[in-house]
């Protein structure tokens, strides 16, 4: 070995020793504040206790009873919390310079320590142990790096600066290529702990989503758990709220893979709530006209009663590709949306209402613009609100109330088999789903 060489090891290694004393000497000097403090608040509730018990000599001994319980207490205090600052030195200094199999056990115990005092996450960040555990967690032992990721989940808990020194240390990077060859619960924690780091989208903090949508979208495709799919879900809500993200989550194919989701009843809400967010973008609008499962997929969503919620959002996202958008309406109507939505208007909740009834309005002034060219013979698109004489016009109303008549009567019958039925209730959604949209030639 050449002495030039030898010399930038040593080098090399006297910097990264320095490093680590700094960190311990650091850990040391605030242990040694802390325990300075506690003895000094312990020591001035003795002294006023004293002087309370000097004052109000009618109760002596049952003060003196007293004093002597507080300071048995803040003895039992004071040595909890040596013993605390005792495992948090030996935590730290086992993660910086021990063994893979000290690490791994300190992992673990700063997960404990961390998730019993909150004061002791911000510490970590200042003593460099995110750093390291962030390393760990591309380890390929099971063990060491489900303790790597648990302790990130409980540091990232309620720290906005822990979430961004973890993004910082680069822990996006370090997630599972193929999401089969991890187990089930490691999927989890991984997902808990993106989506905590994934709040930081909402504040402006630059987050690598093309990163992390590979994996998540694994997991959603996945035969992974119900629960573990609601952490994604959430996870993509939250960065479909920033307009700049929506390019990478439709590139990737987050469009499709929530729409499946969307038929999940207890996955729906937050998937529904994820499209509204897209929707709105002309790349989320465009993915969800070419999918194979819109407009059918939204409105049988329409016809869940139990969940005003999803129908408030199925009927949201269908106003977008509805609006301005005559293939849309097309679609639609051919999908029997107009009986479904009549249904909506009658009995959803009030913003349900008030959007199936926008969307009436838009299918009877389809139709009205549709009527136009078979008035006579006209080459030309007869615009809306133009007849081509008064009688025509009349007659083309009366046509229209004729046919919403006949549509809300033939519904008011549905509903009222449902009330007196229950046992048919099934039968009936199936009935108005189904139904041919032949009453209303829309």
């Amino acid at each position: 070995m050449s002495p030039s060489l030898a010399q930038n090891m040593s080098t090399t290694s006297s910097s990264s020793s320095n490093i680590w004393l700094v960190s311990y000497l650091k850990l040391q000097f605030f242990s040694r504040i802390r325990r300075f403090l506690q003895s000094k608040a312990a020591r001035k509730r003795r002294t006023d206790s004293n002087h309370v018990d000097s004052i109000n000599t009618s109760s002596t001994t049952s003060k003196t009873l007293i004093n002597h319980q507080e300071v048995i207490q803040v003895a039992v205090e004071e040595q909890i919390e040596n013993d605390s600052s005792v495992v948090l030195q030996k935590s730290v200094k086992r993660i910086h310079f021990g063994s893979w199999e000290e690490k791994e056990m300190a992992a673990l115990e700063i997960q404990r320590i961390a998730k019993e005092d909150v004061k002791i996450k911000k510490l970590m960040a200042e003593l460099g142990v995110i750093h390291v555990l962030v390393s760990m967690v591309a380890t390929e032992v099971v063990g060491r790096r489900q303790a790597a990721v648990q302790a990130l989940i409980e540091l990232a808990n309620g720290t906005y600066t822990n979430k961004a020194l973890m993004v910082e240390a680069g822990i996006l990077t370090k997630l599972p290529k193929n999401v089969d060859v991890v187990d089930k619960s490691t999927r989890r924690e991984f997902a808990e702990l993106i989506l905590l780091l994934s709040s930081l989208a909402n504040k402006q903090f630059s987050l690598s989503s093309s990163e992390i949508l590979p994996f998540l979208v694994g997991i959603l495709e996945s035969e992974s758990s119900l629960e573990t799919k609601e952490l994604c879900i959430g996870t993509l809500y939250n960065l479909s709220a920033v307009l700049e993200n929506a390019g990478p989550l439709v590139s990737n194919g987050v469009v499709s893979t929530v729409l499946k989701l969307c038929s999940v009843k207890e996955l729906s809400e937050k998937s529904l709530a994820t499209l509204g967010n897209l929707v709105v973008t002309l790349m989320g609008k465009k993915a969800m006209e070419d999918s194979p499962l819109v407009p059918d997929s939204l409105i049988e969503i329409l016809t869940w009663e139990e969940k005003p919620k999803c129908q408030e959002s199925s009927a949201y996202i269908l106003m977008i590709l509805a609006h301005q958008s005559s293939a849309q309406r097309d679609k639609m109507a051919k999908s029997g949306i107009v009986h479904v939505i009549l249904e909506v208007a009658l009995l959803g909740s009030p913003l349900a209402q008030k959007r199936a009834l926008k969307l009436l309005q838009w299918f009877k002034d389809e139709r009205q613009a549709k009527m136009g060219p078979h008035s006579g013979p006209q080459t030309g698109r007869i615009a809306m609100g133009s007849p081509v004489n008064p009688r025509e016009a009349q007659e083309g109303k009366k046509f229209m109330k004729n046919l919403v008549k006949q549509s809300l009567h033939k519904n008011m019958e549905m509903i009222t088999r449902r009330a007196n039925a229950a046992d048919d209730s099934s039968k009936l959604k199936s009935l108005v789903i189904s139904t041919s949209s032949k009453s209303l030639p829309y």
